[in-house]
């Protein structure tokens, strides 16, 4: 396991973005990581949102999110972006950032195999 630090979040009327960020608090050379953001709005079940592998930079979005989410890794601060666009109320919800250390996964968007988890950032998006 890994601990993880967010940052980013916020409040934002729709139709707006947002940014979220995500990094191991210590990195090791030569790890690969499968790294999901997923959220959780009140009274709704957590939900996978993006996931990328840093081995190879593949990527998985939920029907939700896609063509408004991007989810990219930057090997040089081994810090994986979530850059959110065109903002709905429906987005707003706790984030987190998740990790798989040393492998893919079969299931990216599910949490399941995510031993890591990041304490979550608030995002909240205004009608």
């Amino acid at each position: 396991q890994v601990q993880l630090v967010e940052s980013g979040g916020g409040s934002v009327q729709a139709g707006g973005s947002l940014r979220l960020s995500c990094a191991p608090s210590t990195y090791s050379y030569g790890i690969n990581y499968m790294m999901g953001w997923f959220r959780q709005a009140p009274g709704k079940e957590r939900e996978g949102v993006a996931s990328i592998y840093t081995g190879n930079d593949s990527t998985y979005y939920a029907d939700s999110v896609k063509g408004r989410f991007t989810i990219s890794h930057d090997n040089a601060k081994n810090t994986v972006i979530l850059q959110m666009n065109s903002l709905k109320p429906d987005d707003t919800a706790m984030y987190y950032c998740a990790a798989i250390v040393g492998r893919n996964s079969n299931t990216p968007l599910r949490s399941h195999e995510y031993k890591s988890w990041g304490q979550g950032t608030q995002v909240t998006v205004s009608s």
